[in-house]
């Protein structure tokens, strides 16, 4: 394999559904794509979604979009720092260290655009609304069509969010496919025909887009010279997707801890032993005994420890960089790291002790009941829109209430069972916390709606 030639391809501006693009000296094709999902509602919506404390009142802790700011600039640092190396080690023409860091910000700014309300129980409970619903045995879907509704993740909703449902006239945002293939972390389809000879690590563990965007994903794959492991259904990792992994991972698991002491959940002082076993050397004894209030103490040491992680994660992908292209390499970066360790150990507090806080837990469970409520009284309300049975003055009602965009040709509810299903989990993944919520108790009438 050229490795020049490839990472030529694999920094595509060629742009989803609008051709190759340039950017300029000043604002480059990739700072642009940054700047197009930053001004989505699709992304400002993410302030009221779930990161670990669900509809928290606490200013302090953090939402999915003050994380997603955060991966961005940890992604940028990977980036760049591994972008000045890639360069002089192929002596790669018309690129700058930049340019990386800006593709990897772009792709960690998104990465959790599609999440559905209530995080990661948000997409337990899609999945298993869907598994009880019945609706598989009265329509035809493929094996892979039924398997996107039954493994739902907000990694494939993102992908569909980006290319498809902002602004979708254009279709979706026309990002650069460098940035797009980045962003897919699990570039495979939800079920597979059958595995391939060679295992798959990390990039299997989900599935990165759903049926109906197959063709855009191949686009994106075509252009930035990815492989395929299985056609039309899997294709080896873009390379910097695994900084956008490990800027996610980074940020999630330091960040968590740093919030979970600040409410509560984990006692200051092992908050501080934990953050000072990653941090190592680079922490000053005289500095950190100066400082009296315990939120100072744990912003340094956190800031430190995700400095060390970011340069260890760099050091591992430079490292392993041939095997990483050529898709020998699919496991955690920082599983090869030093700091392995220290990073389970706090992996091992989180599940322990953070994401079994009572809070969370009623919140996350009560979320459970909004989505599964909303799935059923729009799901409901669609299939009778085909004229599977009468329609109640109930369920009219319901329709009505569905924006267009969610609705197929005529303003009716599509007749393809497989895109009317789509149609109502965009609606309802689209939601923040408090709408879901909010809609749920008024639909159910908890809650009357107020003038």
């Amino acid at each position: 394999m050229d490795l020049p030639t490839h990472w030529e391809h694999l920094l595509s501006t060629e742009r989803l559904g609008a051709g190759a693009t340039s950017g300029t000296p000043e604002r480059t094709a990739f700072q642009q794509d940054y700047d197009r999902i930053v001004f989505t509602s699709a992304f400002r919506r993410l302030k009221d979604k779930t990161q670990v404390f669900p509809l928290s009142r606490s200013d302090y802790v953090r939402t999915r979009l003050t994380h997603s700011l955060e991966t961005s600039c940890v992604g940028r640092s990977l980036g760049a720092t591994v972008g000045r190396e890639i360069i002089d080690r192929h002596s790669l023409k018309h690129v700058e260290a930049a340019d990386f860091g800006a593709i990897v910000a772009a792709a960690c700014l998104a990465h959790d655009i599609g999440n559905p309300p209530f995080g990661h129980a948000g997409e337990d409970a899609i999945r298993e609304w869907f598994k009880s619903s019945g609706l598989f045995e009265t329509h035809d879907f493929t094996r892979a069509e039924r398997a996107d509704f039954e493994r739902f993740d907000g990694n494939a909703q993102g992908f569909r969010i980006l290319t498809r449902l902002q602004s979708p006239a254009n279709p979706g945002l026309q990002l650069t496919s460098a940035v797009l293939a980045a962003f897919t972390k699990y570039p495979r389809a939800s079920a597979l025909d059958h595995e391939p000879p060679e295992p798959l690590g990390n990039s299997n563990k989900k599935f990165g887009f759903f049926q109906e965007d197959l063709a855009a994903f191949e686009r994106v794959a075509r252009a930035t010279g990815l492989e395929e492991r299985l056609p039309h259904q899997a294709w080896l990792r873009h390379p910097l997707a695994f900084l956008v992994e490990v800027a996610d991972d980074i940020c999630y698991l330091i960040i968590d801890l740093e919030d979970a002491s600040r409410v509560g959940f984990v006692r200051t002082e092992d908050a501080e032993h934990l953050l000072a076993d990653l941090a190592g050397s680079g922490v000053s004894a005289d500095k950190l005994a100066r400082m009296s209030e315990p939120k100072e103490r744990i912003e340094y040491l956190r800031a430190k420890a995700i400095g060390r992680l970011l340069e260890n994660a760099a050091a591992v992908f430079l490292e392993n960089e041939a095997a990483i292209v050529s898709g020998d390499f699919d496991r955690d970066l920082l599983d090869d790291s030093p700091l392995a360790k220290p990073l389970q150990t706090i992996r091992e507090v989180a599940f322990d002790q953070i994401y079994v806080a009572r809070p969370a837990l009623e919140i996350e469970t009560a979320g459970f009941e909004v989505l599964g409520g909303l799935l059923s009284l729009f799901t409901a309300a669609v299939e009778a829109g085909v004229g599977r049975r009468a329609m109640t003055a109930r369920e009219r009602m319901l329709l009505r209430l569905l924006p267009a965009q969610f609705l197929g040709p005529k303003g009716m509810p599509d007749p393809t069972p497989y895109l009317r299903l789509l149609r109502i989990t965009d609606f309802v993944t689209g939601m923040t916390d408090s709408y879901a919520v909010d809609l749920y108790r008024k639909l159910k009438g908890i809650d009357l709606p107020s003038e």
